[in-house]
């Protein structure tokens, strides 16, 4: 039996690439389409593919009518929490492609998704290369005591920080606290330059034309310096692979699940 799908932000940079993925594996059908343009249109037109018929439907609720079994959301920060607890209401598992949520909005999800005995999987990033630079940004905050976060992402981004620069922060904060010669309180200045706090870790975040996604940390130590970096030269093509994988994986889960890591046997 092949798991049903429905993609939220459909005709988007990842969901197109994304739904053209699913049409094409074994195991995996593709039910339900949601996207604010180009509603009412069949996808096979939109994105070119012979044969697909799903309509492109206004709403989550309207594509959930359909039975599904996993939503994927790569929508926008001010929508996808909405998204992903309609899901849930309808009794469908979730993978959370979009960024912006709080950890008080996973703790929320969290509970109704066990309260429903449903699996919802989150990551700041389905890119491989990114999850082994969160595995070696932890690797030197266990021996390195001071770091902090650059995020780089397109100009039209609204959220800030981005959802991988979170979620690296709080992988970091599990190793231990950071330290910080001056505190950010004691900041004489613009206490706004230090970046936020995200945990106990700074984040500082530029957005402009030229970028889609990078992000660093930079760790400190007397006379040496060590930057580990990720760059996603494309928009779409480092994240169906992973986005794939949690589709697969996502109904053995309960509750919040984040972070690819965990997904591939490594979570430690």
């Amino acid at each position: 039996m092949t798991i049903r799908v429905a993609i939220a932000g459909v005709t988007g940079k990842v969901g197109g690439p994304l739904a053209k993925a699913v049409v094409q594996s074994n195991d995996l059908t593709l039910v339900g389409a949601i996207a604010r343009s180009n509603t009412g249109r069949k996808l096979g037109d939109v994105l070119g593919i012979p044969g697909l018929d799903v309509p492109i439907r206004a709403t989550v609720a309207d594509a959930l009518s359909v039975p599904c079994d996993v939503l994927i959301d790569y929508t926008r920060a001010d929508a996808v929490k909405g998204h992903v607890l309609a899901a849930l209401e309808h009794g469908a598992h979730v993978v959370i492609g979009s960024s912006g949520l709080s950890d008080e909005d996973f703790a929320e999800i969290d509970t109704v998704a066990k309260e429903r005995d449903r699996g919802v999987f989150a990551a700041g990033n389905f890119a491989i290369t990114a999850v082994l630079l969160q595995r070696f940004a932890r690797m030197a905050a266990a021996e390195i005591p001071s770091w902090e976060i650059i995020d780089y992402c397109y100009e039209k981004k609204v959220d800030a920080p981005s959802g991988t620069s979170r979620e690296l922060a709080r992988q970091l904060d599990e190793v231990r606290a950071p330290h910080y010669h001056v505190p950010v309180s004691s900041t004489v200045g613009h206490r706004d330059a230090r970046g936020a706090s995200i945990g106990k870790t700074q984040v500082h975040s530029v957005r402009l034309p030229g970028y889609t996604m990078s992000f660093e940390v930079i760790f400190g130590t007397g006379a040496e310096r060590l930057t580990i970096r990720h760059d996603s030269l494309d928009a779409a093509g480092p994240y169906v692979g992973g986005t794939l994988l949690a589709v697969r994986k996502v109904q053995s889960l309960r509750g919040v699940v984040r972070g690819l890591d965990h997904l591939l046997g490594n979570g430690t």
